[in-house]
This record gives C-alpha cells, sequence and structure tokens, in this order.
C-alpha cells in the first residue's frame, strides 16, 4: 500500500517547513477580515504560522506577516488574531 504525501507549509515567520495541520493558517478574506482557519478551507489569501505566540510576534516586528498579505494588518487585527492564537494554542 502507498503512503499517502504529507503536504507541507513554510512558515512566515521562521521559515521552517512543517506538515499543513502541524501549522495555525491566518486568512484575509475577500471582505477583507483576518481570521485564524483551523480547518485550512477558508477562501481567501493564507499566511501558514508555527503554533507558538513568539514565532507569531516574531513575524509582526519583522514585517514578514503584512508581506505575506501584501498589505499593511491594523495592529488591532494583530492584537485581536495574538489572543485568538493564544486560546488555540490551550485547546489543542
Amino acid at each position: 500500500m502507498r503512503k499517502r504525501r504529507v503536504p507541507l507549509r513554510k512558515c512566515v515567520s521562521c521559515g521552517e517547513k512543517r506538515a499543513k495541520q502541524e501549522l495555525i493558517r491566518i486568512v484575509k478574506t475577500t471582505e477583507g477580515d483576518f481570521i485564524l482557519d483551523p480547518s485550512g478551507r477558508i477562501n481567501g489569501r493564507g499566511a501558514y504560522i508555527c503554533p507558538s505566540v513568539g514565532c507569531f510576534e516574531k513575524g509582526i516586528e519583522s514585517k514578514r506577516l503584512s508581506k505575506a498579505f501584501r498589505e499593511e494588518v491594523p495592529k488591532e487585527v494583530l492584537d485581536t488574531l495574538k489572543i485568538e492564537i493564544e486560546e488555540f494554542i490551550k485547546g489543542v
């Protein structure tokens, strides 16, 4: 029996490649909202990040998160995403 290929994605902050299920996806929807996508299926431009607050903060400081979305992400949105990521990590 053939082994199934595991899709790999790269963290926009640290550049580490991991299995898609191990990373957190942040999506900019067609309406312009930024949300977490635990399913990995929401339409829109996505960026993958390691499941750690430190990696998320590093992506903000280095502007890599904004570069991935091709626009500046508002500070209020980043604060909300940080809280959601912390809750997501605790729930996993």
